[in-house]
C-alpha cells in the first residue's frame, strides 16, 4: 500500500515535488505589522509616547520618524496645546510605500492648537474700564473674553467732505477730534470701496493733516503702474472713496461695553467689561502665534479632528498695514514689479498651511478665534483635501486654496484638490473683503456640499487674474463648484460691493457650477449689488446649471463682460430675472426665472445642499404680479409694470411732482402680511408713505432693496406715495398674503 502523503507527489516531477515539500516546512507568513501609536498631550514630555507617559507634540513626531516599515499614529488627548511657533511637518514626517501618517484626536478627545496668550492681572480703572500689561513681542489686534471677541475701540464714520484723502494723507483730524487724541499713532483709518478694505495705522498729525504709516498709504492709493489702470477706481484716493468706516484703536474711542484699546507706549490693554464679566475670573487670550501647524513638502499625512485657535496675523500691525486688493489678498512692499493681474499679492497669514503637499487629507478640524484665515493649501499641493470642518469667528476668509501664477511650472500648479462638507460662518469679521473659499488657478478641484453663512463679502471664489494678457491663458479648468449652501451673504452692514454668492474669474474649460442653493445675497441693499452667481471679467467656458438663486440684492447671475465668452446657463431656479448673458456664444436657456414658489425639484435640489441637509427658505406668494399697476406720470419706457414683472433689474419711474405715487389694484380685496418695496438703482424713493385701504405705514428715508414692512390688512390697493415732491421708481413691489 502507497504512503498517502505520496499519492499526489509521486506523478510530478521530482524537482516541483521537491518544491512543494520545501514549501510545506516553511512557517506561516506573517501578517504586515499594524500601525505604531504614538500618543501626545498638553503636558507631554520625554520620548516614550505612551499612554502613561504622552509626549509633546514635538517629541511625538520626533518619535514618529524614527518609526519604520509601519504606518503612524499619533493621538492628541484633550486641551488646549500652546504653541509658540508652529508644529512643522516635512518629507521625513510622510507616509511612504502604501503606509500613512496621522495625526489625529484621541477617542472622544478634543485637542486644541493654540497661538493665543493669556492675559491676567487685570486693573479696575475710575471709568469702569479695566487694564492690564502685556508682556515684550506680543501686540494685541485681537481679543477673546471668555471665548467671545472683543472689538477695538472704533468711532464713527467720516465722510469724504470732511476726511478727503489723498496721495500724501487725510485731512479731517480736526473736526474729527484727533488732534487732541493721547496716542493718536497708535490708532488705524479703516476704509471700505467697493470689494476693497485698507487699515493704514496714523503716523502723525499736523493741523488738520493726518499721514500714515508706509507702505500701507503708498499701496492703498496705487493703480497703474504697480496694479492697473483698472484698480485706479477703488484707491482711497478715487473719486469712489466715500470717506473712513471708522477709526480704531483710540482711548477716546473706548466707550461701548466689549470694546479694548492697545497703548504700545504703555504696553498695556484697556478694557470694557460687558454685562456680567468680572475680570478678575475671566480668560483672556490674543492671538501671537501666526502659524499653528504647517506641513511643508509632506504627503500622505492625515490630520484629523484637531482644533485650532488663537492664531494671529501680524502684518496688518507693521507698516505694511493692511491694503486690501481682493478677497483678503493684499498689496505689499515698497515697490515691485508690474502686477496687473495680482500674481504677487499676498495672502493672509492661516493657522494651517500645506506648502507642496501631495495626498494630505484634513478632517474635522475646527477653525475658531483666529486673527487671520484658517487654511492654506499652496505652492503646488495636489489631491488633497480639507473635508467635515468647521470655520467661525475668523478675523480673514476661511480657506485659501492654491496660487496666484497663472501658468505655474508643473510642481507648482495646483490640481485635483477637494474642499467638501465644511461648516463657514461668520469669517471676514475685521477684513470684511475676505471671502469664505477662495481659489486661484487651479485645475481639477472640486468645493462640494459646503455650506457658507453670514460672511460680508462673496462666499465661494474660484479663478483669478481679470481680462490681463497675462493671465488669459492659465491652467484654470475643469473645477466643480456644486451642491453647496450659501446664505447670507454680501452683508449690507459690512460694505463691500461688487461680488456674489459664487464668484468666477478667468477662463475655465470644463468648469461647472451646478446644484447650489444661494439665498439672501446683498439682500436689503441701498444700491444694485450682491449677485447670486457672478462671472466677472474674463470668466469663460463655464457651465452654470441646476442652482436655486432666491432673494439676491441684485443679479441672479451675471455674466456683464464681452471678453467672458461661451458660458452656458441653464435649467436654474430663480426668483428674479436677469439681462442676457455678455459675450460671444454665452447662452441662456430653459431657466425657471421670476418664481414666487419653488418647484418640488428644486426644493430638493436646495434641500440637499449644504454640509448638512436643511430646507430652502420659502418664497411667499406674490399677489401684486397678477394686480393692474399704474403710475402718477410715467418717465420714458420706466412704465408702472415694471414693479410687477418679477424682475429687480428693471425699474418703473414718475416724473418729478408733489405726492408721485404708484399703485397696484389686487382685482378684490385679499388679506395681506407683508410688503416689499425695492427701490430703483438711483435711491429715487425716499420718504413715502405705503397706503392701504385700510391704513398708512410711513417709510423715513430712502427704501432699500427691499424695505420689508410687516402688517396685516385687507386691502384691494397698494399705494406707494411721496410725502413730498419727486420721483417715484421701483424695482419691485410684491404683496404677499
Amino acid at each position: 500500500m502507497k504512503h498517502p502523503g505520496r499519492a499526489v507527489y509521486g506523478t510530478l516531477p521530482a524537482a516541483l515535488a521537491a518544491v512543494l515539500l520545501c514549501l510545506m516546512c516553511l512557517p506561516p507568513a506573517q501578517a504586515a505589522p499594524g500601525p505604531r501609536t504614538l500618543y501626545a498631550a498638553p503636558d507631554g514630555h520625554g520620548d516614550a509616547c505612551t499612554v502613561a507617559r504622552p509626549c509633546s507634540l514635538d517629541g511625538a513626531r520626533d518619535a514618529a520618524r524614527a518609526v519604520t516599515g509601519r504606518s503612524v499614529r499619533v493621538l492628541l488627548a484633550s486641551g488646549t496645546y500652546p504653541r509658540g511657533k508652529p508644529l512643522r511637518l516635512d518629507e521625513r514626517d510622510s507616509g511612504h510605500d502604501g503606509r500613512t501618517v496621522t495625526w489625529a484626536a484621541a477617542p472622544g478627545a478634543r485637542p486644541v492648537l493654540s497661538g493665543g496668550r493669556t492675559l491676567g492681572g487685570w486693573s479696575p480703572n475710575p471709568d469702569g474700564t479695566w487694564s492690564t500689561g502685556v508682556p515684550e513681542g506680543v501686540t494685541p489686534r485681537q481679543l477673546f473674553v471668555d471665548g467671545e471677541r472683543a472689538v477695538r475701540a472704533r468711532g464713527g464714520e467720516c465722510p469724504a467732505t470732511v476726511c478727503d484723502a489723498t496721495k500724501a494723507g487725510m485731512t479731517g483730524a480736526r473736526a474729527t477730534g484727533i488732534t487732541g487724541w493721547r496716542r493718536p499713532t497708535d490708532a488705524e483709518a479703516v476704509i471700505k470701496i467697493r470689494w476693497r478694505a485698507y487699515h493704514c495705522r496714523i503716523t502723525g498729525v499736523s493741523g488738520d493733516t493726518l499721514t500714515f504709516v508706509r507702505p500701507c498709504w503708498t499701496n492703498s492709493a496705487a493703480g497703474t503702474g504697480r496694479t492697473g489702470p483698472s484698480w485706479d477706481s477703488t484707491t482711497v484716493d478715487s473719486a469712489r472713496y466715500s470717506g473712513v468706516a471708522f477709526f480704531q484703536n483710540a482711548r477716546e474711542l473706548l466707550d461701548d461695553a466689549g470694546e479694548f484699546v492697545w497703548d504700545s507706549a504703555a504696553r498695556t490693554v484697556t478694557y470694557l467689561p460687558r454685562a456680567g464679566e468680572d475680570m478678575r475670573r475671566v480668560h483672556v487670550v490674543t492671538p501671537h502665534t501666526e502659524h499653528l501647524l504647517v506641513l511643508d513638502g509632506a504627503h500622505d499625512v492625515t490630520v484629523r479632528g484637531i482644533g485650532f485657535a488663537h492664531a494671529a496675523y501680524r502684518q496688518p500691525g507693521t507698516d505694511e498695514g493692511y491694503a486690501g486688493t481682493q478677497a483678503g489678498f493684499t498689496l505689499t512692499g515698497a515697490d515691485g514689479p508690474e502686477d496687473h493681474a495680482g500674481r504677487y499679492y499676498t495672502k493672509p497669514a492661516a493657522a494651517l498651511v500645506v506648502r507642496g503637499g501631495r495626498n494630505v487629507t484634513v478632517d474635522r478640524a475646527r477653525f475658531a478665534h483666529l486673527g487671520g484665515a484658517g487654511a492654506v493649501l499652496e505652492a503646488g499641493t495636489k489631491d488633497s483635501s480639507v473635508t467635515r470642518s468647521s470655520f467661525t469667528d475668523l478675523s480673514s476668509g476661511a480657506l485659501y486654496v492654491g496660487d496666484t501664477e497663472p501658468r505655474p511650472a508643473p510642481a507648482l500648479a495646483g490640481e485635483r484638490n477637494t474642499v467638501a462638507r465644511n461648516t463657514i460662518r461668520h469669517t471676514g469679521v475685521e477684513y470684511t473683503d475676505a471671502v469664505g473659499i477662495w481659489a486661484g488657478y487651479e485645475a481639477g478641484l472640486t468645493v462640494d456640499h459646503n455650506t457658507l453663512d453670514h460672511l460680508p463679502y462673496s462666499g465661494i471664489s474660484v479663478g483669478w487674474g481679470w481680462n490681463q494678457p497675462e493671465a488669459r491663458h492659465s491652467v484654470l479648468r475643469d473645477n466643480a463648484i456644486t451642491h453647496n449652501r450659501i446664505t447670507h451673504v454680501m452683508e449690507v452692514a459690512r460694505a463691500q460691493h461688487d461680488g456674489g454668492a459664487v464668484y468666477t474669474q478667468g477662463a475655465q474649460p470644463g468648469t461647472v457650477v451646478s446644484g447650489n442653493y444661494l439665498n439672501r445675497s446683498g439682500h436689503g441693499n441701498t444700491e444694485r449689488d450682491g449677485n447670486g452667481i457672478y462671472l466677472d471679467e474674463q470668466s469663460s467656458h463655464i457651465l452654470v446649471e441646476k442652482n436655486v438663486v432666491t432673494r439676491v440684492g441684485y443679479k441672479w447671475v451675471s455674466n456683464w463682460a464681452d471678453y467672458g465668452i461661451e458660458n452656458t446657463v441653464r435649467g436654474n431656479w430663480t426668483d428674479t430675472r436677469a439681462p442676457a448673458l455678455g459675450g460671444r456664444g454665452s447662452v441662456m436657456t430653459g431657466n425657471h426665472t421670476g418664481l414666487d414658489a419653488l418647484p418640488a425639484a428644486a426644493l430638493r435640489t436646495a434641500a440637499t445642499a449644504g454640509a448638512h441637509r436643511t430646507p430652502a427658505e420659502v418664497l411667499r406668494r406674490d399677489l401684486a404680479r397678477h394686480g393692474t399697476p399704474g403710475q402718477s406720470s410715467t418717465d420714458g419706457p420706466a412704465t408702472a409694470a415694471l414693479a410687477t414683472d418679477g424682475d429687480i433689474t428693471t425699474d418703473t419711474r414718475t416724473l418729478s411732482a408733489p405726492g408721485s405715487w404708484w399703485r397696484v389694484d389686487l382685482g378684490r380685496p385679499r388679506r395681506i402680511g407683508q410688503i416689499e418695496i425695492w427701490n430703483d438703482a438711483s435711491m429715487t424713493t425716499a420718504d413715502f408713505d405705503v397706503i392701504t385701504d385700510t391704513g398708512t405705514v410711513h417709510v423715513e428715508g430712502g427704501a432699500l432693496r427691499p424695505t420689508v414692512i410687516d402688517l396685516k390688512a385687507r386691502t384691494r390697493h397698494v399705494t406707494v406715495k411721496l410725502t413730498g415732491t419727486g420721483r417715484v421708481g421701483l424695482s419691485q413691489v410684491l404683496v404677499h398674503p
